[in-house]
């Protein structure tokens, strides 16, 4: 058939799979396997670049791709006959092909992972009748503007066929693309987000069916009773898949526990899956991808099963197969061919009608269901985002000759603008952070008058490893003689990424602020819901698991934002470096590094970051068995109080004991220690406050045999590091990020960590034997943020 379009021309002769190299007088760029590389090299180097770029643009990486595929193409580089001879020569075009679909097969099995069924079924009306109408008005615009189009640039093509594939590709809102635009603008787990998602899932279905229905009336046979055959077959398809494929998943789904590695066999049986599935789909004469897809949505989503998988697919498939499609969507788009004022209008006609028809259906329909006027208005520019599946559709019908190349160029076009454009809309019209300020709160530090009233804490952990030790220091802060107790906010810490995975914990978490159990997602989280459940009943604490998923590098604005609202006293952070088993410490990841650094710059309260060294063993120890030896170095200084403070309410737990050991300098041998130039007033203010906060310390405990205070007097930093090593059994430290006074100041010249301070960073040096975990501790200053890598540099202690 190929032959029909091209009359006189000869095909390319096939390439050979492997060279014999340079030396043997082989080009490598005449051969399948070199060529191929080196093309998916130039791919993801333009890819990635290009989505690097953007990210200022806070755009996702499925507009970079689409971009680059494009600029790589006959509309830019392909100009260069040279270039596109050489790079992408039309024998080579197969190979490509076959290797973009390949990975487009498997990435729309983890697409179909993404959706979850009984999600689905769970949608509200709201979400149902935004995806109905969102679906039905643009399909009805699409098939309009698909007559003005068969009337002027695509005459000759098939009438049926034509109008569906228009429909369906005005009628599409890519799912996993608007998940990560929601993540970006942190509407991942609001209540629009939550709507948008539920609609966009509903409307990704649909889209398939359509597209299915599409497919069936494109072939080159023309009689309808052939396309009925095919629609009829793929409807039994799905029929017999419903009833095999979710028992033989779900009894390898069992055979799989959490922590623990998938057989091969499991792995290599579901990738046979779909790889028959796709077989059979394209026999039938669908499309190979349709048959992955249903695999990948009949998949229980329950169990670490569907997460591994995905773990094990994804980053091969993303990251190197799928640009490939883009690039040759992007071969078989030439923007040249838009000429002419009347191909300008067409495409402006096209923009104007799929952005008309998603947004008023979605604005209106949300306003019938009393959703405010901007809410409404962001639903409608979110609904409007396409993306990948848009362009599978607009292949489809560029293959099956329902498209030409006019026609393809315009809806590509219209594809890439209507995306580009969904995340400056949605920021201009709907700002939640300024609609939704909280009221300035009073407690928001540890240090207080009022000893009574009630601890809120913000504890954030990134896995269960960081579990048992932060409930065990929950145990012991919950101050059991305050009347008001201890709230705690336990706030798992996910990064949501441009990973399909990402979007299966969506699934897991989609509404942030409230517990777990209260919504009906147990099945996925029970190791650590059911950990924060069972210490709550066991205690008066009052316990609200939380979820928050977003990028590393925007987390601590959550994690801020989170605190604020929740109105928390102190933020508990877990470190980046975790306890090897021969005890020293090793980084696991890096970049929470950052986070916690960022958290500490602007963070609306106290702040701690919690250097585990298994604090309590790896469960959680009862009240009745918590027996700790806890100590506050003191030097001076706010943060040194806030510290104490803490101290002196976990001394309240009759299981603990503190000693705290205050530094002081010899005073005629200052000279030995490093000194600063520091106004006097303010050292005399600080000190000043010092004294009194420990006068009345003392006076509080002098009847508290679990709390013993002792003073060193030491002359530079080598006697105040033999003090801190003499030290005998010890559970926890409580230090302050910034102490004051120049003993302290002098141990500036070992840090290492600015985040944890000169105290923090010499007790966790490897040079310091000790087993006991650390917690440093920030005050809230109620001033401007703090700069991290500034203030190690001076010792500035301040009033309160």
């Amino acid at each position: 058939m190929a032959s029909n379009g091209s009359a006189g021309q000869t095909c390319p002769p096939p390439m050979k799979a492997t060279s014999n190299g340079l030396f043997q007088g082989d080009d490598p760029l005449h051969f399948a396997l070199p060529l191929a590389i080196l093309q998916i090299c130039i791919v993801v180097i333009v890819t990635r670049g290009l989505a690097y770029l953007l990210r200022a643009l806070r755009q996702p990486r499925v507009i970079a791709e689409i971009i680059g595929g494009v600029l790589l193409g006959p509309s830019a580089l392909g100009r260069n006959k040279s270039y596109l001879q050489a790079i992408f020569p039309p024998k080579s075009i197969t190979v490509l092909d076959t290797l973009a679909n390949l990975g487009l097969l498997f990435f729309l099995f983890l697409a179909g992972l993404e959706i979850d069924p009984k999600a689905i079924r769970q949608t509200g009306k709201k979400a149902l009748a935004i995806a109905l109408v969102g679906i039905s008005l643009p399909f009805a615009l699409g098939i309009g503007s698909s007559f003005v189009l068969r009337a002027t640039i695509s005459k000759g093509v098939d009438f049926t066929a034509f109008l569906v594939f228009m429909g369906v590709a005005l009628s599409i809102t890519a799912f996993p693309v608007l998940a990560r635009i929601l993540a970006e603008l942190k509407l991942l787990t609001t209540e629009i987000g939550r709507m948008a998602m539920s609609a966009a899932a509903v409307n990704d279905v649909a889209a398939w069916v359509l597209l299915a229905l599409a497919i069936s009336l494109s072939g080159d046979n023309q009689s309808l009773l052939v396309s009925l055959w095919v629609l009829l077959s793929g409807f039994v398809f799905v029929i017999c898949a419903i009833l095999v494929v979710p028992p033989i998943f779900k009894w390898m789904a069992q055979r799989c526990h959490e922590g623990e590695p998938i057989e091969e066999i499991y792995v290599c049986a579901t990738l046979t899956t779909v790889l028959a599935a796709g077989f059979m789909t394209d026999a039938i004469g669908i499309h190979a991808m349709f048959g992955a897809f249903v695999v990948g949505v009949l998949v229980p989503k329950e169990g670490p099963f569907a997460g591994t998988l995905v773990e094990k697919v994804e980053d091969l498939v993303s990251g190197l197969f799928l640009p490939l499609y883009f690039v040759s969507s992007g071969l078989k788009t030439n923007v040249a061919t838009i000429q002419g004022a009347q191909s300008w209008g067409l495409l402006v006609l096209v923009i104007f009608t799929a952005c008309f028809g998603k947004i008023f259906g979605t604005v209106m329909v949300s306003l019938l269901c009393k959703i405010p006027v901007r809410e409404a208005l962001a639903l409608g520019f979110l609904m409007n985002t396409k993306g990948l599946v848009e362009l599978i559709v607009l292949n489809i019908g560029k293959d099956r000759k329902v498209l030409n190349d006019q026609t393809f160029a315009i809806m590509v076009l219209m594809a890439l603008f209507t995306t580009f454009i969904t995340t400056p809309l949605v920021t201009a019209v709907y700002k939640p952070a300024k609609r939704a300020r909280i009221a300035d709160y009073k407690y928001k530090t540890i240090e207080r008058k009022n000893t009574n009233s009630q601890l809120r804490i913000l504890a954030c952990f990134h896995s269960a490893r960081n579990i048992p030790s932060i409930i065990n220091l929950l145990e012991a802060s919950r101050g059991i003689k305050k009347r008001e107790g201890l709230c705690v906010y336990a706030l798992h810490l996910k990064e949501l990424s441009e990973r399909s995975s990402a979007i299966l914990m969506v699934h897991k978490a989609r509404r942030n602020g409230l517990p777990f159990w209260n919504k009906g997602l147990r099945s996925n989280s029970d190791n650590i819901v059911v950990a924060f459940e069972a210490y709550q009943q066991l205690s008066r604490v009052s316990i609200r698991p939380m979820t928050e998923i977003s990028s590393v590098s925007n987390m601590h604005e959550d994690i801020c934002a989170t605190a604020k609202s929740k109105r928390t006293a102190i933020i508990i952070l877990p470190f980046h470096k975790h306890q090897r088993l021969d005890g020293t410490l090793e980084t696991t990841r890096n970049d929470f590094r950052g986070v916690n650094k960022r958290v500490l710059e602007h963070a609306p309260c106290s702040v701690g970051i919690l250097v585990d060294r298994g604090l309590g063993g790896a469960t959680h120890i009862a009240a009745s068995n918590v027996s700790y030896f806890i100590t506050v170095l003191f030097f001076g200084g706010r943060d040194d109080r806030e510290a104490l403070a803490y101290g002196a309410r976990m001394a309240e737990h009759p299981g603990i004991r503190l000693v705290v050991i205050r530094f002081l300098v010899e005073p005629e041998i200052v000279g030995e220690i490093s000194t600063v130039n520091i106004d006097h007033n303010s050292g005399t203010r600080v000190g000043s406050v010092d004294e009194e906060f420990l006068a009345e310390f003392k006076h509080t405990i002098a009847k508290d045999n679990s709390i013993s205070y002792e003073e060193k007097v030491v002359r530079n930093d080598a006697q105040t590091i033999g003090v801190i090593r003499e030290i005998g059994r010890c559970h926890l430290f409580l230090v302050g990020r910034s102490p004051g006074g120049e003993v302290a100041l002098a141990l500036n010249r070992r840090s290492e960590c600015p985040e944890l301070g000169p105290v923090g960073s010499l007790l966790i040096s490897p040079d310091f034997s000790t087993s006991a975990s650390v917690l440093v501790v920030q005050q809230y200053n109620g001033q401007v943020p703090l700069n991290l890598a500034s203030d190690m540099d001076e010792d500035t202690p301040e009033e309160d």
